[in-house]
């Protein structure tokens, strides 16, 4: 099979920060990236990593990564993945790619006994959507994303005793 999937090591630190760039393209969220290189590195390449990433190459190339951190389920007393970033490269996309790093991610949780999978995907993805429902993921509607950033973060912070 010529797709293989690796941890990114050290001196990918290049090519993740390029993915996460070509990510925010397609989701045309490019304004919104204001981590550099050596913020991801430090991340993924330090003594006790909060961010991991796997990449998956095609044929040599690099075609795609997944981004991930361990969270945790209290309701089942487990940790899980949450996969911050899936990406596949265009010229690469349609051959089971995406599949085997999902997989690959499932079956870390597996091997681990952690009780979970999960990850957010935007509304307006149907492709995405369709992919990630053929595969048995749910599509949890009741649940909203919650986020909290810049002058909002600063002032709920100050609300602290």
């Amino acid at each position: 099979m010529p797709v293989t999937i690796r941890s990114a090591r050290p001196a990918d630190s290049g090519i993740v920060f390029a993915l996460i760039r070509e990510l925010a393209d397609y989701e045309k969220l490019s304004h919104e990236v204001v981590a550099s290189e050596a913020d991801i590195a430090s991340a993924l390449f330090c003594d006790h990593p909060t961010l991991f990433c796997d990449l998956a190459e095609w044929n040599g190339a690099v075609a795609g990564f997944a981004v991930w951190f361990v969270n945790f389920s209290t309701f089942a007393g487990k940790p899980g993945i949450y996969l911050e970033d899936l990406f596949v490269r265009p010229v690469f996309r349609r051959n089971g790619i995406g599949q085997a790093l999902l997989g690959h991610l499932a079956r870390t949780c597996v091997e681990k006994g952690w009780a979970r999978l999960q990850w957010s995907v935007l509304d307006w993805n149907a492709p995405s959507i369709t992919f990630y429902k053929s595969l048995g993921a749910e599509m949890l509607d009741e649940w909203k994303l919650c986020k909290v950033t810049g002058p909002a973060l600063t002032q709920l912070a100050e609300r602290a005793p």
